[in-house]
């Protein structure tokens, strides 16, 4: 069944030259007890799509879309305090910004046990429930590796560094128990063992607890160790989906080969100096977007076709975006 389910999700910004268009047409499904990633490189739209899910949009933006569902439920239709709730108990986000989402007058061990949901805490006097929401901090602390809970309670945000800082929005997003976290590059920045340590936590959540999980970024390392289906976006557009062992043996959309291919490679056959493989020319901004395929001026497979937006094809599970797809001739 599917927890999250997006179709045609557009989102507009309003501009000093009209409305531009960041998402087009952007397409995604989270299913329970599912490690979903949504990758692409940076300005292709990820976060915005996690704003968007979250309800964070500010009011120069426009958002439409043919489906917004969170378990059946319309997320359009829902007015602000429903939505909150959904939030507050289902849907847990962990932005970019550890730092920037904290309130910096209040101390992380206070924002820390005031997020613990009432009814974890239980009946009692004020102290004995204070000393229940002090006990669930400190668990979640060490859970994601947090050692020294008691300096990190008392700091405040500006005296953390980023790496405890990105544990503790963990941490802060894990206390209501959600059904889904999602996780926009939650390991920007961190040394390569505390990364191992936090992809290993997610993936025990995930099947010790059912924790379905939405995974933003685009390191392919750390996605294709962990992941169960992926989604790949270019400039707001989904251009390819599906399980990730497909995508990997079998790409069909040409970006999604050149963002495989631009990951690091350990091949023992690889030659030294070994050119890196790049897709030509840069991601076009907004102001100068292309029509139809937004990929087109960079793709080598490009024909006039292109100029039309390709439709959504699929092969089993399998959902691609492309007119001339790989592993077939071009005309």
């Amino acid at each position: 069944m599917a927890l999250l389910d997006i179709k045609n999700l557009t989102l507009e910004i309003d501009t000093e030259a009209g409305w531009i268009k960041a998402l087009d047409k952007a397409n995604l499904m989270v299913k329970e007890n599912e490690i979903q990633a949504l990758v692409g490189e940076s300005g292709s739209g990820k976060s915005l799509i996690v704003r968007a899910i979250s309800g964070g949009l500010p009011q120069q933006m426009r958002i439409t879309a043919d489906r917004l569902t969170w378990r059946g439920k319309n997320l359009l239709a829902m007015n602000g305090e429903e939505r909150r709730e959904i939030m507050r108990r289902d849907i847990a986000v962990v932005f970019q910004d550890p730092i920037g989402t904290l309130d910096p007058t209040v101390s992380l061990g206070e924002q820390l046990e005031e997020s613990v949901p009432y009814e974890f805490v239980g009946s009692g006097w004020f102290w004995q429930k204070r000393a229940v929401r002090r006990k669930i901090a400190i668990q979640l602390l060490h859970k994601v590796g947090i050692k020294d809970h008691v300096a990190t309670m008392r700091a405040y945000p500006h005296q953390i560094t980023t790496d405890i800082g990105q544990k503790f929005m963990i941490a802060m997003a894990l206390v209501s128990q959600p059904a889904l976290l999602i996780a926009d590059d939650p390991t920007r920045g961190m040394e390569a063992t505390t990364k191992t340590q936090i992809l290993k936590l997610f993936k025990r959540l995930n099947q010790t607890k059912g924790l379905s999980i939405l995974f933003v970024g685009h390191d392919l390392l750390a996605i294709s160790s962990m992941a169960d289906s992926m989604t790949v976006l270019y400039c707001g557009q989904t251009v390819e989906s599906g399980p990730i062992q497909k995508l990997q043996k079998r790409p069909l959309h040409p970006y999604t080969k050149a963002l495989m291919e631009s990951a690091p490679s350990f091949r023992v056959d690889l030659a030294p100096k070994s050119p890196l493989v790049t897709l030509p020319g840069t991601i076009p901004t907004l102001q100068h977007l292309p029509i139809g395929c937004r990929l087109g001026p960079r793709c080598e497979r490009a024909q006039k076709t292109c100029v039309q937006a390709p439709e959504i094809r699929k092969i089993h599970d399998h959902q691609y975006s492309c007119h001339f797809p790989l592993h077939s001739k071009a005309k």
